[in-house]
């Protein structure tokens, strides 16, 4: 079933369910009949929290640069509040004020102490090295299929690159537990997970003070020494500097990870352009645009909020409600992007939305960028005959909130060359 069957044709309901399997495997059809009733809808998501989302691609991108929606948390209502700030204190206080929960001026200044760390020019001087980490995990892999790529190659390659681009050291990377990434995940106070959530949190704290004391004992001119001398210098807070951190140790691999699977996944539903692909490897970095554009690992953006009753494209938002922008469904606007629903590796110009716009638009999108193309061109060049190895219907997505990707992704083919 998907969520075309799941919802009658002839309305929306309001709001609109954003939930459940057959949502999280294939949210498009959905999308498709939401930016047709038009730009902007209210929506329920998982833990209660109703919140309002803006679908089309010219929406879209004008939210994305609209100055009067705020990011950080304190313009949240009472509403918002009681179900959408799950994190618990400390917690919160000492992990949230990172860059995607803050507004100019205090964005910029952040924002600053981390632009050059992602340059396009550092990030392909990185290249060789990237190049290197992903064979290292291909030839970790079994001669022969099967295998699943998230656990063999997607888990660990973006982890392995962020260590070598901020300053990680190997024996810090080695301590890192995926697991931790799950504190995105929203677990609500009565959730029977919710002891486990908080375990987590308190272990990636404790891990965060041990990458900043290392930092500061083993002073050096990479992004992490940088960022805890700005804060000895009194240019960051205690908590700014811990959540610059965990911002960077989760947001920074987790999308490269899922994006690494979405890619795949696509690729595997178009076995004629997975072909392509395999014949000209000089398409990649058009082929990458497109796939992030096919389906993004950002499926929606985070948290926005009007300061004051306001109207937002012929809807009235109250203060404090949340805004959150669709990239997936702006980036299948067919009145942007001619046969939307169709992957064409040669697709250009793509002015698509995958890394946001505006002032907060992704600062690793050219590491993000490298590393996916090096992964892709490195499983399709050495895996010959690459194919899913379960059923499409059995691919288990993660059931997050804001983002897309699956848990496992077991694949066959004919050799490891």
């Amino acid at each position: 079933m998907n969520p075309r069957e799941s919802l009658p044709d002839t309305e929306l309901p309001d709001p609109v369910p954003l939930l459940g399997c057959p949502y999280k495997s294939n949210p498009y059809p959905l999308y498709a009949r939401m930016r047709e009733a038009g730009p902007v809808h209210r929506v329920l998501f998982p833990s209660g929290v109703r919140a309002w989302l803006v679908t089309g691609y010219d929406a879209a991108h004008a939210a994305l640069n609209d100055d009067r929606l705020g990011k950080n948390h304190d313009r949240g209502n009472d509403r918002w509040r009681a179900r959408a700030s799950i994190m618990p204190e400390p917690q919160h206080t000492q992990l949230q004020v990172h860059l995607l929960h803050q507004d100019p001026p205090r964005h910029t200044r952040m924002r600053r102490l981390l632009t050059d760390a992602f340059t396009p020019r550092r990030t392909e001087r990185l290249a060789p090295r990237i190049q290197e980490l992903a064979d290292h995990l291909v030839d970790r892999l079994p001669e022969t299929g099967p295998a699943d790529l998230v656990g063999g190659f997607a888990a660990d390659f973006p982890f392995l690159v962020l260590a070598e681009v901020i300053g990680l050291p190997r024996e810090l990377a080695d301590r890192f537990d995926r697991d931790w990434g799950k504190v995105v995940q929203p677990v609500g106070p009565t959730d029977p997970g919710r002891a486990r959530y908080e375990a987590r949190l308190h272990a990636l704290q404790g891990y965060i003070a041990d990458v900043v004391a290392h930092a500061r004992d083993h002073a050096g001119d990479d992004l992490l020494g940088r960022l805890v001398a700005a804060r000895d210098r009194g240019e960051l807070s205690r908590e700014e500097l811990d959540s610059m951190i965990f911002q960077l140790l989760v947001a920074g691999q987790e999308p490269v990870t899922n994006q690494i699977t979405t890619a795949l996944i696509a690729l595997f539903r178009h076995p004629a352009q997975l072909a392509r692909l395999r014949e000209d490897p000089a398409l990649l970095p058009r082929a990458v645009e497109e796939l992030l554009r096919h389906d993004s690992a950002f499926e929606l953006t985070t948290w926005r909020f009007f300061d004051r009753d306001s109207d937002l494209h012929g809807t009235r938002i109250p203060a404090g409600d949340s805004v959150i922008v669709s990239l997936c469904a702006a980036n299948r606007d067919p009145r942007r992007f001619p046969d939307p629903d169709t992957l064409d590796l040669g697709r250009g110009p793509n002015p698509h939305l995958a890394f946001g716009h505006g002032i907060h638009f992704c600062p690793g999108a050219a590491l993000a960028r490298t590393e996916l193309r090096i992964a892709l061109g490195t499983l399709v060049a050495r895996l010959p005959g690459l194919h899913l190895a379960v059923a499409d219907e059995d691919i288990e997505w993660i059931p997050s909130v804001l983002g897309r990707g699956t848990h496992r992704l077991p694949v066959g083919y004919d050799r490891r060359l």
